[in-house]
């Protein structure tokens, strides 16, 4: 990693899963919406390439007209759409949000027949994912795996073993969603398989004890680092994150402490901060520091990406 930074390269980063249209109410309470777009693997693709990676987006829209807006947020936000392949027939996921008085979301999605659940059958898929094999860095999440049946997961394991053979790393958050799978045992058995790649996991706590039965942080890391994943990072919503890493368990609290307007995001941000410095050179405890001061800001803030003006840290401090 450091190597990426001493020869001032982007580390390169390719993010699979699903960008979906998004309905968030314009005011709490309110009866209008607001429509933008957002998904877990793209909002931490957006926010890795303002960190100063170079994120490349692998995903199936439609040739539809919300469609084509996505295709040109995408552009706008800078993130390399060149995997981002078209399905003839199918068009974008959508979701809903709501927020409560504290800021928690709660979700309704429409995205059984979307586009990106094709990933694997558009034209240009075998050339997007032989570029993803050669990646500084593959992000894979839960919802990424409960897109595919076992052929499409065969394909997401397979590029991650080949990441991880060229010295890349593999970032996976378990970020569980029941449902989005047929039951809580196929959830389980695929993302044990999928961890089994990966040299960075990223869960949330309330997750993964709602999977797993995870008591505490120090159990939910123990049990991925039996699983032979060097490094864990559990995220513990406004009170943090618990890095587990060589041998050495830590808590690393935010700075500050916000009143949430949105908590939508949160953990993608998280993750988008830590992995970019990680990849950056910075220690696992400074990258956590890192993504809670990311968090942070996104949490005051509609929806799941911030303006560009918010962003408390920018690419220049991927080196520092």
């Amino acid at each position: 990693m450091n190597a990426l930074t001493e020869a001032n390269q982007k580390p390169r980063v390719h993010a699979i899963g699903e960008c979906m249209v998004e309905l968030s109410r314009t005011v709490l309470g309110g009866r209008s919406w607001n429509l933008g777009h957002g998904g877990d693997t793209y909002n931490v693709a957006a926010y890795m390439n303002r960190l100063g990676c170079h994120a490349a987006y692998v995903t199936a829209l439609g040739s539809d007209e919300f469609s084509a807006d996505l295709r040109d947020a995408f552009v706008e936000e800078g993130v390399d759409t060149r995997h981002v392949l078209s399905h003839p027939t199918r068009t974008v996921g959508l979701y809903a949000i709501r927020v409560d008085a504290r800021g928690e979301r709660s979700f309704t999605y429409w995205r059984g027949e979307s586009a990106a659940r094709a990933l694997f059958d558009c034209p240009g898929a075998a050339e997007a994912m032989a570029d993803a094999r050669s990646s500084d860095c593959l992000y894979v999440s839960g919802i990424t795996l409960s897109l595919f049946g076992i052929a499409g997961r065969m394909e997401l394991e397979q590029a991650a073993a080949a990441v991880r053979r060229k010295g890349g790393l593999v970032a996976f958050d378990t970020n569980y969603r029941p449902r989005a799978w047929a039951n809580a045992e196929a959830a389980r058995a695929a993302m044990t398989d999928f961890a089994r790649h990966a040299s960075i996991i990223l869960p949330t706590l309330d997750d993964d004890r709602a999977l797993f039965g995870d008591s505490d942080a120090p159990s939910c890391a123990g049990r991925w680092h039996d699983l032979g994943v060097g490094e864990v990072v559990v995220k513990l919503g406004s009170e943090g994150a618990y890095v587990s890493a060589a041998g050495r368990g830590i808590r690393v609290r935010p700075t500050e402490v916000f009143e949430a307007r949105d908590t939508t995001g949160a953990g993608d941000s998280f993750n988008a901060g830590y992995l970019s410095a990680r990849l950056g050179g910075h220690g696992p405890e400074d990258a956590a520091r890192r993504g809670n001061m990311l968090a942070g800001v996104v949490v005051r803030h509609a929806g799941a990406i911030i303006p560009k003006l918010a962003m408390p840290l920018q690419s220049g401090d991927l080196a520092r």
